[in-house]
């Protein structure tokens, strides 16, 4: 009796979990860096959303394989602002969205902290899933409040359970391995500013 060809692991995809491309296949370069959020972890993701998002505006700000805004646009969304400050993992979203024919992702090369203080728009739900092993967040908490909608959601991966700011309250929050990931809110009363 044969034995089973085993299955070879294929680093540098990750596949959309759910809505109208569910199973599709995204393709990433490798980087040292990139992290794409976990299956298991997206699913609870968006467990906590809700499974259709239609009409939302979500911004990615550190997007590598775009495996967050590509599960949104799948769902419903209507833009998804992908930022990243690697020209081959911008070049890969592109491309991604092409064979997708996403025509709501926007892709951006840039620094997320010289992105969001250009940037002039709000959206409904913020990506942030930075380096860990880079000190990020303490620079991005004061810029984040503008850019997001009244009502909107930040979701935060980190190596460690995040410690908001006042001004933002932790609505859900989990462990998978060694990643900390967590849906957040402003609090009423304090949407002006952190």
């Amino acid at each position: 009796m044969p034995r089973p060809t085993p299955r070879l692991s294929t680093p540098n995809q990750v596949r959309i979990i759910g809505g109208k491309w569910r199973r599709r296949l995204l393709r990433f370069p490798p980087a040292a860096d990139l992290r794409p959020t976990p299956d298991r972890v997206r699913e609870t993701l968006f467990n906590w959303l809700g499974q259709e998002l239609p009409e939302l505006t979500t911004l990615d700000l550190f997007a590598g394989s775009g495996a967050l805004s590509f599960e949104a646009l799948s769902r419903g969304a209507a833009l998804a602002v992908a930022v990243d400050a690697g020209e081959l993992a911008v070049a890969s979203l592109r491309d991604n969205a092409a064979a997708l024919g996403a025509k709501g992702l926007e892709a951006h090369r840039a620094d997320a902290m010289v992105f969001l203080r250009r940037e002039m728009r709000s959206f409904d739900l913020i990506f942030l899933d930075p380096p860990f092993r880079d000190e990020w967040l303490p620079r991005l908490w004061p810029l984040l409040p503008v850019r997001l909608n009244p009502g909107g959601w930040l979701y935060v991966e980190q190596g460690q359970r995040v410690q908001p700011p006042p001004g933002w309250e932790i609505f859900r929050h989990q462990r998978a391995g060694q990643v900390h990931y967590h849906l957040l809110r402003r609090v009423a009363g304090n949407l002006a500013g952190c």
